[in-house]
């Protein structure tokens, strides 16, 4: 399964989104530090649920990283969030 489908599952699973973009940026960034090559180091998530609506901002990147999970984590080199209240 792809690293973009894995981060889709795991976060519309965990927070049942109202909306859900999860944009593989890898291409921009070929050839600089952390790509591994493969395509799938460098992601965007651009997520709107209300799970996150009394979250502050750290709070809601910390329920995105633990529902990704660390070995998720671990394969991606740049994870940028994008996080919003519904």
């Amino acid at each position: 399964m792809a690293i973009s489908d894995e981060i889709n599952l795991k976060l519309t699973t965990a927070f049942t989104p109202t909306s859900l973009d999860v944009l593989n940026e890898s291409h921009l960034h070929a050839g600089h530090s952390g790509d591994d090559g493969s395509g799938e180091s460098h992601f965007r998530v651009v997520i709107k649920a209300a799970a996150f609506t009394d979250m502050t901002r750290l709070a809601r990147h910390r329920a995105v990283h633990a529902a990704l999970g660390a070995e998720l984590i671990d394969k991606i080199h740049a994870l940028a969030l994008e996080i919003d209240g519904a």
